[in-house]
């Protein structure tokens, strides 16, 4: 027959509470370093996505436009050469 010893039940007790506070401490660790990595991240004003996808497509815009001047110039700069 077995019998169990109280003081490895209170050795495992123990355990098993300090292995819970070590979780929770963990998780509140991890919590608190997220929210200081966030607050970090908002001192810096950084740009979001969506402004970084408006501003790739006013440079495409841009970039298209200023070839297309480069082109007219082009033109324009024979036709007054031809003259």
């Amino acid at each position: 027959m077995a019998t169990t010893n109280p003081l490895l039940d209170d050795i495992a007790g123990l355990m098993t509470g300090a292995m819970g506070a070590a979780r929770a401490a963990s998780e509140e660790a991890k919590t608190a370093a997220q929210a200081r990595v966030k607050g970090l991240i908002a001192d810096m004003d950084l740009a979001g996505r969506d402004e970084v996808e408006a501003l790739k497509t006013l440079a495409a815009t841009a970039l298209e436009r200023v070839e297309a001047l480069e082109a007219r110039v082009a033109e324009l700069e024979s036709a007054a050469k031809s003259e």
